[in-house]
């Protein structure tokens, strides 16, 4: 969810892999450079209630049948799903809507990279959703991702983006390296600068044309998504520039950028994508919904060469919640309808068509990917080891200008050092003054 233009990846991912029929792991929305688009479940009318529900890009509650389902259990509601395809254009026109007190939809999508916006400054225009449902049934950190200072929780959790790290074990082989996910794993257990020191081994003997990972900007998201502290502070005080998960992601992208061992690719560019059809990087950070695109863009010649291994640390990269906004004109009717869409049995019928993985943990046992992910990658154990990953990802404080602050530093700072050639210094100062410019310092 980080480019210049302030898309989410997470939504470009998806959109590519819109497709695919099977159930791969992907994210929950698509994004395109369209505006706004809508559909429907069973709309007929006649005089029932009419539940609108305002998503950017694919949630899948519509391809999954949950909307029809639903007004089958249902024979007086009716549902209307209000798309937008991208969250630049979505979120805005919500914040809108939800300060003039009208216009909403009686479900609002909120993304993971708005949800702090939304909690510091919208928290008295959404529903207390806390009142009304079992907040055992999600993370204890998505839930604490949508909860308000006051201890208002104004959105239910959808997906999640649990990462691993996801390599090219033919690669891994002529180089030399242990080959096996679950050793792997265990050699840079809970330390990322031993990927980093993988990497240098890779390159002593790398397959040419090959590097060992797609950018070190994808390292610097990697490590900094499994930090408790990132750019603000609880209190919401910026601190991006004392925050030690910044300085250790910072440093541990340096290590990359000015070594060898990076493709330099910037990831979702079309460069990057033709980087999987020609294997031209072993290693990627991916988040569940990122196997999907992986798959779909390495192709058939890909097919059994990848594999998936636990990464150092747990981290969360996307997600998504819904809320019902105090303007809902349907609002007791639209809570109903929000915790049925988000209730682990639904979440798991999403999953099956889409492979969004689920925030609620009790559908995870009735996961499966579909056979031809699996052996795509390797058979890999891919719901336990995303499910595992999890449950075990830090709760992270989120600001308002988290999403700039991040660009400033992976589009300018990290791309100073590893495209222009620039000292870590001289990158880090670069957004520096970006990030100043953003904050109006």
């Amino acid at each position: 969810m980080r480019t210049t233009t302030r898309r989410s990846h997470r939504l470009l991912a998806l959109a590519a892999v819109a497709a695919l029929t099977t159930g791969v792991l992907a994210g929950c929305a698509g994004d395109s450079d369209d505006g706004d688009s809508s559909g429907s479940g069973n709309n007929s009318g006649g005089g029932k209630t009419t539940l609108t529900v305002g998503t950017f890009g694919v949630f899948g509650y519509k391809q999954a049948g949950l909307y029809d389902e639903y007004t089958k259990l249902h024979p007086d509601i009716t549902i209307k799903e209000n798309v937008t395809t991208r969250t630049d254009v979505y979120w805005p026109k919500v914040l809108t809507r939800l300060q003039a007190g009208s216009g909403t939809d009686d479900i609002q999508a909120i993304e993971v990279g708005n949800i702090t916006e939304a909690v510091q400054t919208q928290g008295s225009k959404f529903v207390d959703l806390g009142k009304d449902v079992d907040k055992s049934q999600w993370l204890d950190w998505k839930n604490a991702q949508a909860t308000t200072a006051d201890g208002k929780l104004i959105g239910l959790g959808t997906d999640i983006g649990p990462m691993a790290i996801c390599y090219r074990k033919d690669l891994f082989e002529k180089a030399g390296l242990e080959t096996d996910r679950t050793k792997l794993a265990a050699q840079w257990k809970g330390d990322w600068n031993k990927y980093v020191d993988l990497g240098k081994q890779y390159m002593k003997k790398a397959p040419s044309g090959t590097k060992f990972v797609d950018s070190a900007s994808s390292v610097y998201n990697a490590v900094l998504n499994g930090e408790s502290e990132r750019y603000y502070d609880k209190s919401g005080k910026v601190v991006w520039d004392k925050s030690s998960g910044v300085k250790n992601a910072w440093d541990v992208a340096m290590s990359v950028a000015t070594s060898n061992m990076s493709a330099k690719l910037k990831q979702f560019d079309k460069p990057w994508d033709q980087g999987y059809a020609n294997a031209s990087f072993a290693t990627v950070a991916c988040p569940a919904w990122m196997i999907g695109y992986i798959q779909e863009k390495s192709g058939d010649a890909g097919k059994g060469k990848w594999d998936v291994a636990a990464a150092p640390t747990a981290g969360n990269w996307g997600g998504a919640f819904i809320g019902v906004p105090t303007a809902a004109k349907h609002q007791k009717e639209a809570i109903e309808l929000a915790k049925w869409l988000t209730a682990p049995e639904q979440q798991a019928k999403v999953f099956a068509k889409q492979a969004s993985f689920p925030s609620a943990p009790a559908a995870y046992s009735t996961l499966k990917p579909a056979t031809a992910t699996t052996e795509f990658f390797s058979n890999a154990p891919i719901t336990q080891i995303f499910s595992d990953a999890a449950k075990t990802i830090p709760a992270q404080v989120f600001g308002v200008k988290d999403q700039p602050i991040n660009t400033a530093l992976t589009d300018i700072g990290i791309l100073q050092v590893e495209q222009k050639g620039k000292s870590p210094e001289q990158g880090w100062d670069a957004a520096t003054n970006e990030i100043k410019d953003v904050l109006g310092q």
